[in-house]
């Protein structure tokens, strides 16, 4: 029909062939893009290249970030030798003061008045190098125990790896070795121990034991770390250990009161045997549980079991720090 003048065409609101199109270029093809089921969360993560928190990385990589932490490790170990002797007046005179003083007490105790200097000529050297060494395994035992749960605070706050807590405790308690050693050194000489070239056994010898410690204190942490009360029990079962390494008498006397089977047991006792290596080293003519050879067989053993299991043992629970 004709349009009057000034009138628009009418356009209809609706027409079949929009809705047709419309179907045809929205809804259809929305619907074949929409997948059978929704994405899993792992999918999603391997999409955007997302990790855990907190996941256990593999041995080399958590190596490697270790590495990458070194200066971290060597400040915190420093931070703390200045925090745990600052408010003290002698300083880290007390890291030799303290070895010196029991060893007086022992001396006096087991050395005249119960009378086990009998057959160690040199009583009073052989005592101190027996304190000094053990005292370096106990004191890392003692700080390695808790350097997870007495630092919760800090391994909840910041992304590290863990490891770097014990073995900076290591690490301090070597400094504080090296230190000790130069007194132990004096002791000898005082004492009327020649120097000579043997003395230089003493350096291989610490090493191994360095390592031991390193091992020992890696499982002592994931322990302590699970089991608080640890560090509550610890300090007997150090001096128990102490007591059954020779550090206070003379190794023979194991022979003369124990049973045969259970003699080879005690001279096998890692502490007992880094402590008769470095009197080795520094002392003659002292009485020796087993030969020289056997006894760097038996330290390398122990180093590198401790070590291995103890890293081992630790990477392991590495997601596990810090968490309630």
């Amino acid at each position: 029909s004709e349009l009057a003048p000034g009138q628009r065409p009418h356009t209809p609101l609706y027409r079949p062939e929009d809705r047709v199109a419309y179907l045809e270029t929205a809804i259809i093809p929305r619907y074949r893009d929409v997948p059978d089921e929704p994405p899993t969360l792992a999918e999603l993560a391997a999409r955007y290249g997302l990790k855990p928190a907190g996941a256990r990385p593999g041995v080399l990589a958590y190596l490697r970030e270790l590495w990458r932490y070194r200066e971290f490790i060597a400040t915190y170990a420093n931070g703390r030798i200045i925090a745990q002797f600052g408010q003290a007046r002698l300083g880290r005179l007390w890291q030799v003061l303290t070895p010196l003083v029991n060893a007086g007490v022992y001396f006096l105790i087991f050395g005249l008045i119960l009378g086990a200097s009998r057959g160690v000529e040199n009583f009073i050297c052989y005592l101190c190098v027996g304190l000094f060494i053990f005292n370096y395994t106990q004191l890392t035992a003692s700080t390695a125990v808790s350097s997870i749960s007495g630092q919760i605070g800090l391994v909840r706050a910041l992304q590290f790896p863990r490891a770097s807590l014990p073995i900076a405790m290591s690490l301090m308690q070597l400094q504080n070795l090296l230190l000790s050693m130069i007194v132990l050194a004096g002791i000898v000489l005082v004492s009327g121990e020649p120097l000579t070239l043997e003395w230089l056994w003493i350096v291989p010898a610490l090493v191994l034991q360095s390592l031991f410690n390193l091992g020992l204190g890696l499982f002592l942490a994931r322990i302590g770390a699970k089991i608080v009360d640890l560090r509550q029990i610890l300090p007997y079962l150090l001096r128990t250990w102490m007591y059954a390494s020779g550090v206070l008498y003379s190794v023979d006397m194991f022979a003369l009161h124990l049973p045969s089977w259970a003699t080879p047991i005690m001279h096998a006792n890692p502490a007992s045997v880094f402590i008769e290596l470095a009197r080795y080293s520094l002392m003659e003519g002292i009485p020796m549980a087993s030969s020289f050879e056997w006894l760097w067989l038996m330290a390398g053993a122990w180093s590198v079991v401790a070590l291995v299991l103890g890293f081992v043992y630790f990477w392991r629970g590495e997601p596990e720090y810090g968490r309630g």
